[in-house]
Formats: structure tokens, sequence, C-alpha cells
């Protein structure tokens, strides 16, 4: 059987030792033996464990949040990973808001060239040189809606379009669905 010393873990996964000691003293990785010298042995089954760890960690999970999806059952991990979830498109919200205002910055600035960011009016205007008319980007828009309501939704806001405009474009894009 494989085993691994606190620094060979750390290393496999990118972790300090005091991340390592850390986790222990909280007790979301423990090791489960000692050499007669002290010194903590992990086997596979916490490399695995903190495999799962790190890619919880990876999604921006809190340890709090990462102990409970490692020890309880499948609803309330689906339930935290949701509200993760839920709080990203949040924060994806605000940095696209904050994009939008430094370009805008950049634009009343001398020599300020902002970066290419597609907006409303450039997405309308590819639209238009790729030859769809009216009735065609309305079709776009209702088959997107149709399809993936909340990544229609997502895709509005990165134009700049604000929530409750975007809002309106999903309502008219469902009737114009079921037209």
């Amino acid at each position: 059987m494989k085993t691994y010393t606190i620094s060979q873990l750390g290393r496999s996964f990118g972790l300090s030792r005091s991340t390592l000691l850390y986790y222990d003293r909280i007790g979301l990785l423990r090791a489960p033996e000692r050499t007669s010298a002290g010194y903590r042995v992990y086997t596979q089954a916490e490399h695995d464990r903190l495999a799962r760890i790190s890619m919880f960690r990876g999604a921006g999970m809190p340890l709090a949040d990462v102990q409970t999806l490692l020890e309880s059952g499948e609803a309330p991990r689906v339930q935290i990973l949701e509200t993760r979830l839920k709080e990203l498109d949040g924060e994806i919200l605000a940095l696209r808001h904050q994009q939008h205002a430094i370009i805008g910055m950049l634009k009343t600035l001398p020599g300020g060239a902002p970066a290419l960011v597609v907006n409303k009016q450039m997405w309308v205007a590819m639209l238009e040189a790729a030859g769809m008319d009216e009735e065609a980007m309305a079709l776009w828009h209702a088959e997107f809606e149709a399809r993936a309501p909340d990544s229609h939704f997502e895709f509005l806001l990165s134009l700049g379009i604000s929530e409750a405009e975007a809002r309106k474009i999903q309502a008219w894009a469902r009737d114009k669905g079921e037209a």
C-alpha cells in the first residue's frame, strides 16, 4: 500500500505543510497513522480525499462547506453547489458591471482606447452585417431562450444590458417563441 509523508502529499497538490496541518487540526484531513518518531503517514484514501478537497477549494468553496460536502448525502451537496453557483453568478455580474464602468472611464480619457468588448450595439451590428433582419434576430433570441434561458440571460448581461432590460428581452423572446 502506497503511503505519503505530509510533504509528499502537500507537493502532490501544491499545498503547504502548514495547510495540511490546519486541515488536520479542523478535522478535514487526518493522518490515520504515525511513524514511531511521530510523523504523519497518509494513505491513498487520504490522497483521494485531498483531491476532492482541492477540487472543491478550486471552485471557491469555504472549508465548512467542503467538510459538509465530503460528509453529507446527495441532497445537501446539490444545495451547497447550487448556492455556490448563484454566488458566482453574482460575482460575475458585479465584474461585468465593473468592466463596463472602466471601459466608460477609459472612453473619457484622452488617448484612452478601451479594449474591444462586445456590447449590445456591436452585437446587433454584427448580426445585421451577417444578413439577419429583425425577424431572424427575434427567432435567434426565441431559440436561445427556449434552449437555455439562464445562458441567454447571462449572454445579455455580458453585452452590458441591465438586468431589467435583459428580463424584458427574455419575456419578448418567450412571446416570439410561442407565436
